[in-house]
């Protein structure tokens, strides 16, 4: 090999390209048409003619694509056949009426329909066009909300809709002298006030709308108002500040006003005073009542003492809060969120007989005497009948 020129790059194995000088012995030996070349079986390869190699040679096909065309050969016209037998037709594709999924439009369509009747009932397109309805109103801000914040659409198919399930299988709530409530015009609901957390007022508004359909306007204290979240609920469940003012506003404006003197006394106390009230405060709700000429309805509460049983305080963390009390509970925060749920009593409602306040005269509201006289009447009446709720219920739970 003393002879042998080396083959620049990008001369592609041939021999004298690009490097200007005649292909030696060597290098004309290692060349496809060369006379000395061999294959790789060893044989000396055949020279291709002029006409040969002025035809392009066509590219090897793969496995694949030769074993297709012999199927395809083989299909059309069968070795074993003999001549003449008509080759038979192979069977056009068939046309996909399916979705995406590979699931029939029908098939989804009756699978949508049965799903929405065990959802919603037979009337399941009566109730998919309320929702949308519901949907385009609060979307173009078609709805009615009062000079309180009170959004009545909101508070009947959300609120309710949330609290119904709760009062009637979670506390199974049996309520007495519903119609004692009046079916129109102001009236003022005087409750008993316990539970920890104060849960006894959302249950009373739902049972007086399902059992007199009527909202009632509760009354909140001020620390209902400061917190976030809770405040802007509160505002559209119907709720406003416990003042004179917005009292005797909702009074006069024919509203059914809720009420519950005994504050964060009431749902703070422990649970050894269970069932005794504790002060009405100054009255403020019956001088309102007695200057708008409104009926005092008592309401008892029997049930709402048990959900969290209140063993303990932590008034310390408590002022670090800014709340009245941190409970401790036989389940709270021993249990951790688990303790958060409340307990499942059986809970009894009465309202009492209303006390009439449209006799007195113009200035009787400003009487202290005749005030606390009538206050401590409604708390009589309300403490007689826990007492008595009390003997009747035969056990917690039951």
């Amino acid at each position: 090999m003393g002879d042998a020129e080396i083959i620049p790059i990008g001369t592609r194995g041939r021999p004298g390209r690009g490097t200007g000088k005649a292909p030696s012995s060597a290098a004309r030996s290692l060349a496809s048409g060369g006379a000395g070349s061999k294959g790789a079986s060893g044989r000396p390869a055949q020279r291709r003619t002029s006409e040969e190699a002025a035809e392009p040679t066509a590219p090897q096909a793969t496995d694949g694509a030769q074993a297709d065309r012999a199927d395809r050969a083989d299909q059309a016209q069968p070795p074993s056949a003999p001549a003449g037998t008509p080759v038979p037709e192979r069977p056009a594709a068939r046309t996909r009426d399916r979705h995406a999924g590979g699931i029939p439009a029908a098939d989804l369509m009756a699978a949508f329909h049965v799903a929405a009747r065990e959802v919603f009932g037979e009337e399941w397109e009566v109730q998919l066009a309320r929702f949308l309805a519901f949907l385009r109103r609060r979307v173009t801000g078609s709805y009615v909300v009062d000079e309180y914040g009170f959004d009545q659409e909101i508070t009947q198919r959300f609120f309710m809709a949330a609290l119904r399930p709760i009062a009637q299988k979670w506390f199974r709530i049996e309520v007495r002298g519903i119609e004692n409530i009046p079916t129109d015009g102001g009236a003022l609901v005087v409750s008993n006030h316990s539970g920890t957390v104060p849960i006894d007022g959302l249950m009373t508004m739902v049972s007086i709308h399902d059992h007199a359909g009527r909202f009632l306007r509760p009354l909140g204290a001020d620390l209902v108002f400061r917190l976030p979240i809770v405040s802007t609920m509160a505002r559209k469940g119907g709720a406003t500040l416990a003042c004179n003012e917005d009292a005797e506003r909702m009074l006069r404006g024919g509203e059914l006003v809720g009420v519950w003197p005994e504050g964060f006394k009431g749902i703070g106390k422990p649970y050894a005073e269970r069932y005794k009230l504790q002060r009405f405060g100054r009255g403020g709700f019956v001088s309102a009542a007695i200057r708008t000429g409104v009926p005092i309805v008592p309401l008892s509460v029997v049930g709402a003492e048990e959900i969290y049983p209140l063993i303990g305080n932590l008034p310390s963390l408590a002022r670090l809060l800014g709340v009245p009390y941190i409970p401790i509970t036989p389940t709270f925060p021993l249990l951790g969120p688990l303790g958060l749920v409340p307990l499942p009593s059986k809970w009894l409602l009465e309202f009492g007989e209303p006390i009439r306040t449209d006799d007195y005269d113009e200035g009787a509201a400003d009487d202290p005497m005749l005030v606390f006289n009538v206050t401590d009447q409604v708390r009589e009446t309300i403490q007689q009948t826990l007492y008595t709720l009390l003997m009747q219920r035969e056990s917690v739970f039951r």
